[in-house]
C-alpha cells in the first residue's frame, strides 16, 4: 500500500484512483483494497470501508470469482441505500450488471446498467460519467437493442472527448467496435475500429493487444485476411513485449490468428498457431477457449480435405461444448445460490432487527427503537412533541381481574393509540416504554397544537366500551406532553424529563387529563428518577 496514505482525504483519493482505473491487475488491486480497508477501519470511516470492500468485490468479479463477489455486493448495496449514498449505489449497480451478464441474464444486466447511470450526479467522477454510459451501451447491445446502444455510445464518446479522457475513449470505442462485430454489423464495426485507431495515432498511444485482437477479428469478418494476420501477429508480439498477465489473452490471440491463417489457406501456419493456443488452454485450464480450439481444429482439417479427421475432432468439440455448458450452468447455479443465500440472510437479519425493536405483547415499537429514533428526530425535526401516556390505576385491573385481562387491556390501548394517532399525526409513532406506559412522538408539531389532539386520544380511550373485558372497571389515561420549546435542552433525556414531570402533574391533579407546557410543580423530578404514580 502507498505509504503516503495517512488520513481520510488521502485514502479517499487513493480509493478513487483504484475505482477509476480503466484496466486492472486484479490481484494487485484486490490486495491494495484490503490494505485500504484496514486503514479505513483504523480511521473509523464507514464510507471508506465500504468503498474499499466494493473495489474488492469488483476485483473478485474480474478474477472470475463471481459467487464470492455476489455474496459481498449485497451488504455494500444495503449500506449505500441506508445512507443515501448515490455514488456508491451507482458503482454497486455497475458490478451487479457484470454479475448478471456472467449469468446470461441480459435483462437484469440492463436494468442494473440503467440504474448505474440514473444514479450519477455532480459528485460522480469524470471516469464514471463516461464509463457508466459506455457499460449501459454494452448492456443494450447484449440485449439486442442496437439503436439504443449506438445512442449511448455516442453520448459516452462525446463526453470522453469533452472531458479529455483519450484512454477511456479508446476503451469505450473498443467495446463499441466489438458490440457491432458481435451483432454482425461488420461495416459499422470497421468504421468504429478506424476511429479507435485515429484516436491512438492522434495521442501517440500504442494499441494494446486486446484492441488489436478486436480489430483483427473485424478484419477477418470483412474478408481482409492478410491484414488480419498482420494485425494479430502484432498483437502476439506486443503481448510478449508488454508482459501482460491475463490468463486467457494469448490463447485467444493465437486462436484468432489461426482463423485468419486458415482463411488465407496457410494451413501449416494455422496449425502451428492453433497448437500454441491448445497448449496454453491445457496448461491454464481455459475450458471456454479450448472448446473453440476444437471447433477451429475441425474447420482446419476440413480446409485441408481431411474430412475423417474433421469429423473425429468435431465429435470432440461437441462433447467438450456440452461439458463446458454443463460446467457453466453449475457455476451459474452456484452464483445464483450465493446471491439467494446472501439475500435470504439479509432479509432474515432485517427481520430479526425489526423483531428486536418491537414489543412482544402489543406489537408496538419498544424502548430500543425509541432510543434509536428519538435522538434522530430531535436533531432533524423543526418541531417535535412527545407525550408519555400512563394507564390510571392499572394495578387494580391486574389485582381484581387477572394479569391476562391486564395484558388484553394493554393490547387494546396500544391499538387505540396507534389508530387515533394515525388519524391526527400520520408521521408520528407510538412505542411501549414498559409496563403500562407508552410514548407518542409527533414530529413537526408543537405542544400547544398537539394538546387538543392528545386530549381527543385520551377521550377515545376513556369512552371506549370496556364492559365485556373489565366488567365495570374504568380504563383511563393520564398524559404528560413536552415539545422542544418546553425542554431545557434539545436532547432526548431533557425532552422526556419534561414530559414525565407533566405526567406527574396530571396524576396528582386527579388523573384522566392532559398536561403540557413548562411544569411549575416544585416536586418536579428528573426523568425515571422515581416510579410513575399509579
Amino acid at each position: 500500500m502507498d505509504g503516503r496514505v495517512h488520513d481520510a482525504e488521502q485514502l479517499s483519493a487513493a480509493l478513487t484512483e483504484l475505482e477509476d482505473q480503466y484496466s486492472w491487475d486484479a490481484d494487485a488491486t484486490y490486495e491494495a483494497a484490503i490494505a485500504y480497508e484496514d486503514t479505513a477501519c483504523r480511521l473509523g470511516d464507514e464510507r471508506l470501508i465500504t468503498r474499499a470492500r466494493l473495489v474488492q468485490a469488483n476485483m473478485l468479479m474480474r478474477k472470475g470469482e463471481v459467487a464470492a463477489a455476489a455474496q459481498r455486493i449485497w451488504k455494500i448495496h444495503h449500506w449505500a441505500t441506508d445512507h443515501g449514498d448515490t455514488l456508491i449505489q451507482a458503482r454497486t449497480h455497475l458490478v451487479w450488471a457484470y454479475i448478471h451478464r456472467h449469468l446470461g441474464d441480459a435483462a437484469q444486466s440492463l436494468e442494473h446498467s440503467v440504474l448505474a447511470v440514473e444514479l450519477l450526479d455532480d459528485t460522480a467522477t469524470d471516469h464514471m460519467q463516461v464509463w457508466h454510459r459506455a457499460k449501459l451501451a454494452d448492456a443494450l447491445g447484449a440485449a439486442g437493442s442496437m439503436d439504443a446502444a449506438r445512442q449511448r455510445y455516442a453520448q459516452a464518446e462525446e463526453l470522453a472527448v469533452r472531458l479529455d479522457l483519450p484512454r477511456l475513449l479508446m476503451g469505450m470505442l473498443n467495446n463499441y467496435a466489438y458490440t457491432e462485430y458481435a451483432a454482425g454489423e461488420n461495416a459499422r464495426a470497421e468504421a468504429v475500429a478506424r476511429r479507435l485507431q485515429e484516436v491512438a495515432e492522434r495521442h501517440g498511444f500504442t494499441l494494446d493487444p486486446a484492441v488489436l485482437d478486436t480489430i483483427g477479428a473485424i478484419e477477418i469478418e470483412n474478408g481482409n485476411y492478410r491484414q488480419a494476420e498482420q494485425t494479430l501477429t502484432e498483437a502476439v508480439r506486443r503481448h510478449h513485449q508488454g508482459g501482460y498477465e491475463d490468463a486467457d489473452a494469448l490463447a485467444e490471440f493465437m486462436l484468432t490468428l489461426a482463423r485468419a491463417q486458415r482463411f488465407l489457406q496457410a494451413t501449416d501456419r494455422a496449425q502451428l498457431s492453433l497448437d500454441v493456443s491448445r497448449e496454453l488452454c491445457v496448461e491454464r485450464g481455459l475450458g471456454d477457449v479450448l472448446v473453440r480450439v476444437h471447433q477451429e481444429q475441425a474447420e482446419l482439417h476440413a480446409a485441408r480435405g481431411e474430412f475423417a479427421e474433421a469429423f473425429a475432432v468435431h465429435k470432440i468439440f461437441f462433447s467438450a461444448h456440452n461439458a463446458l455448458h454443463s460446467s457453466q450452468r453449475e457455476a451459474q447455479a452456484r452464483t445464483r445460490q450465493a446471491m439467494f443465500e446472501t439475500t435470504e440472510a439479509r432479509q432474515e437479519a432485517e427481520r430479526f432487527r425489526e423483531q428486536a425493536r418491537r414489543d412482544a405483547l402489543t406489537g408496538l415499537h419498544n424502548r430500543r427503537y425509541l432510543d434509536e429514533e428519538l435522538p434522530r428526530l430531535v436533531r432533524s425535526s423543526a418541531g417535535l412533541t412527545v407525550a408519555i401516556v400512563d394507564l390510571d390505576h392499572f394495578k387494580r385491573v391486574n389485582d381484581q381481574l387477572s394479569h391476562d385481562v391486564g395484558d388484553q387491556v394493554l393490547m387494546l390501548v396500544a391499538k387505540l393509540l396507534e389508530t387515533e394517532l394515525a388519524a391526527v399525526a400520520p408521521d408520528g409513532f407510538v412505542a411501549r416504554m414498559g409496563g403500562e406506559e407508552f410514548l407518542i412522538a409527533m414530529p413537526g408539531t408543537t405542544a400547544s397544537a398537539a394538546a387538543a389532539q392528545l386530549d381527543g386520544i385520551r377521550r377515545a380511550i376513556g369512552s371506549y366500551d370496556w364492559t365485556s373485558l373489565t366488567h365495570g372497571l374504568p380504563i383511563t389515561v393520564s398524559i404528560g406532553v413536552a415539545d422542544l420549546c418546553d425542554s431545557p435542552a434539545a436532547s432526548q433525556s431533557a425532552l422526556l424529563s419534561t414530559a414525565d414531570r407533566n405526567l406527574y402533574v396530571a396524576k396528582h391533579a386527579g388523573r384522566d387529563r392532559v398536561v403540557s407546557g413548562k411544569p411549575c410543580d416544585v416536586r418536579a423530578r428528573s426523568y425515571r428518577d422515581g416510579a410513575t404514580a399509579a
